[in-house]
């Protein structure tokens, strides 16, 4: 498929019935023990438990998975003498742009926020009072200038010991999807976090990874399968459906990447021998990501970070006959890390993986369900040549559970 042919694919094409009732609202009690689809060399092999993972794993195999940890993104803030709810939801840093450094910022930032309620909230800052700590704090957001659908949301505090990280600790939700149509509950801060998750970041959980158990992950070392981490920070936009009706008038939302060095060179010495799996479409998308980083740079090794982003085209705009080995452009980030004494790549991507995407890094991945309609399907479709609605007939048919908290699939080429 050529790049016009690939933006003209109709969304409504990836659509399915998707009742309600078959959209888990909380996971199963012992996280390991829901179903698990398995696909394989173009047909379905059957269904299992998820516990029984490390046996199915290829020999060998290389698990890669997405450490990012859920924020309580979500701050509800009322105007003053009882007035509008304003619903907060930050999304990315504004300032400080890092993560780690907004996290640990004592007295102010700023972020990227959605408003739930904006109408209501003109430009008066909003106050909340809050213990951290044992001391009582003036938390107060001021809104600034509009970005897209989202808004700059400045952040001060009365306080210059304490974390914005704290803050969120203190008063802020667990963001939990809107399509599981309920309010946020105490056992989400549990549930709706994976075992690894320890890099703080996201505003979405990495769900695929919701299933794997410390039980789970000891089999996987038993058996010889290599665990290697990245790190994803998931944004807002993995829940918008594309409402465009081709998949070329729809934008992709950025997220954060940061990949180690020496995720980079396992991934280049055991390139063809031990096969790449990845947990969840959020890590498909970094280790797929970094195919086309190495290519800018090949192409010019002093690219600067906006170079290095890949925008959701970017892949189908090279062609087959000039794109070089995997282990060519892997090793292009590891000399720029050296030319830079760094020991991660740090970064951003915006790719969109679709039908007619050629993939150059995994070996196979373990997924969930997704929602009609979606980026992710389009992600699913593309691995599976096409075949997505087989694997989505057998679930609906057979009682699977579907979406963040519902059972999961491994898919294997």
């Amino acid at each position: 498929m050529n790049i016009e042919e690939i933006r003209n694919l109709r969304i409504e094409d990836f659509d399915y019935p998707l009742p309600d009732e078959r959209i888990a609202k909380h996971p199963l009690a012992c996280r390991e023990q829901c179903k698990l689809l398995v696909y394989s060399g173009n047909s379905i092999k059957g269904e299992y438990k998820f516990a029984d993972v490390p046996q199915l794993l290829p020999q060998n195999s290389m698990l890669v998975y997405n450490n990012t940890r859920v924020i309580n993104a979500r701050l509800r803030f009322r105007k003053p003498n009882g007035g509008a709810l304003i619903e907060i939801f930050c999304l990315e840093p504004h300032e400080p742009r890092d993560y780690a450094q907004i996290f640990a910022c004592t007295g102010s930032c700023t972020w990227l926020c959605l408003i739930g309620n904006a109408r209501r909230w003109k430009s008066e800052p909003l106050q909340m009072r809050l213990m951290v700590d044992g001391k009582e704090i003036t938390l107060t957001a001021e809104r600034g200038e509009r970005r897209g659908n989202a808004f700059l949301v400045g952040f001060s505090w009365d306080d210059t010991d304490t974390t914005f990280a704290s803050l969120l600790d203190a008063v802020g939700e667990i963001p939990i999807p809107p399509y599981l149509n309920r309010a946020t509950e105490p056992s989400d801060s549990r549930d709706y976090q994976t075992v690894y998750s320890h890099i703080d970041g996201s505003v979405a959980a990495p769900t695929a990874g919701l299933h794997f158990t410390d039980s789970v992950l000891a089999e996987c070392d038993r058996r010889g399968i290599v665990r290697r981490e990245l790190t994803l920070h998931v944004g807002a936009g993995t829940f918008q459906p594309v409402k465009s009706e081709t998949i070329g008038d729809h934008e992709m939302h950025t997220e954060f990447i940061a990949v180690t060095r020496s995720l980079l060179v396992d991934l280049i010495e055991n390139h063809g021998w031990r096969p790449v799996i990845a947990v969840g479409t959020t890590s498909v998308r970094t280790l797929e990501s970094l195919y086309y980083i190495g290519l800018a740079l090949l192409q010019n090794p002093d690219a600067d970070e906006h170079e290095l982003c890949i925008g959701q085209w970017r892949p189908y705009m090279v062609g087959s006959d000039v794109e070089p080995d995997t282990c060519v452009a892997l090793q292009a980030i590891v000399d720029y890390l050296d030319r830079h004494h760094a020991d991660s790549y740090i970064g951003s991507t915006q790719i969109m993986i679709a039908p007619g995407f050629r993939f150059h890094v995994i070996d196979g991945m373990i997924t969930n369900f997704h929602q009609p309609q979606s980026t992710l399907l389009l992600l699913v479709s593309a691995f599976v040549d096409g075949n997505w609605r087989e694997i989505y007939d057998y679930a609906l048919a057979h009682d699977f559970r579907f979406l963040s908290y519902g059972d999961a699939t491994l898919l294997l080429r």
